[in-house]
């Protein structure tokens, strides 16, 4: 069964149609051409034992091309904080990553995809199992030597995309490299939102990533999403990773409801 996106994608007219598959591969081989500048420049970089901005500014470049403004609001921590948001869609990743230079924790079935699976690797990405949950513990510790490091690492505690209606159950399993937290550290909510495009760039169900990379990349109109930056806190004042993890829901939640402050474009 399509999906309601897919839909509407059929219903548009011939000339939008035709007009969306040049949009696609201009967009696709822009795509092509920032990665295979990003990857010189990075391996220029590490030849020199330099820090690479690089997969940073490739992701960032990711969302450009794919049609996307990217504004914020609130005041983003740069150093010690832990990143949670809520999630829509495989853009979410670069749209993030292209503003704070962070890495990600991502399921471990992502690691084999073509591609996609090595630039998460050159970018830090911590893998995670979903299944096995005799892991959990090696994974908290792997997530708790990543946070201190220079890099914040952001979690989509939800676990899934969906279409941006309201929240997910969180799952507080990798809240728990957070009690106790490294000294100073922060954790600062994040609420990620398209606007009126939400439903149409939403990674929903069993819909394939080719599918909605086609229905992202084919679309006219531009699209802003805003990352809206809530205020911190401090993890130490919670009893567990249940009390931290309904911490950051509670406040994603409000700031959906409220809809969110005016933004900066970035």
């Amino acid at each position: 069964m399509a999906s309601p996106s897919t839909v509407r994608i059929d219903r548009r007219n011939l000339a939008a149609l035709i007009a969306g598959q040049f949009m696609f591969l201009f967009r696709l081989l822009l795509m092509i051409g920032s990665l295979i500048v990003g990857l010189l420049l990075h391996n220029i970089w590490r030849l020199f034992r330099q820090d690479s901005p690089w997969p940073r500014l490739f992701l960032l470049s990711i969302s450009w091309t794919s049609g996307i403004a990217t504004a914020t609001t609130g005041t983003r921590i740069r150093r010690n904080v832990f990143y949670a948001a809520n999630h829509h869609s495989w853009i979410d990743i670069p749209v993030m990553s292209g503003v704070t230079g962070c890495t990600f924790v991502a399921n471990d079935g992502i690691e084999s995809w073509p591609l996609i699976g090595w630039l998460c690797k050159i970018n830090n990405t911590i893998f995670v199992s979903r299944e096995n949950r005799l892991s959990v513990g090696d994974q908290v510790d792997e997530l708790r030597s990543a946070m201190t490091s220079d890099q914040p690492v952001t979690i989509f505690p939800e676990g899934t995309t969906h279409d941006g209606t309201g929240l997910l159950p969180f799952k507080p399993s990798l809240f728990a490299a957070l009690v106790p937290p490294p000294p100073g550290m922060l954790v600062q909510p994040v609420y990620i939102n398209y606007g009126l495009h939400t439903r149409r760039i939403a990674w929903i169900g069993d819909e394939k990533v080719t599918d909605n990379f086609w229905r992202l990349l084919s679309y006219l109109k531009p699209i802003t999403a805003t990352l809206h930056f809530l205020d911190p806190f401090d993890p130490a004042h919670y009893p567990d990773r249940k009390a931290i993890s309904a911490e950051v829901r509670a406040r994603i939640g409000s700031a959906m409801e409220a809809g969110g402050p005016l933004s900066r474009y970035v």
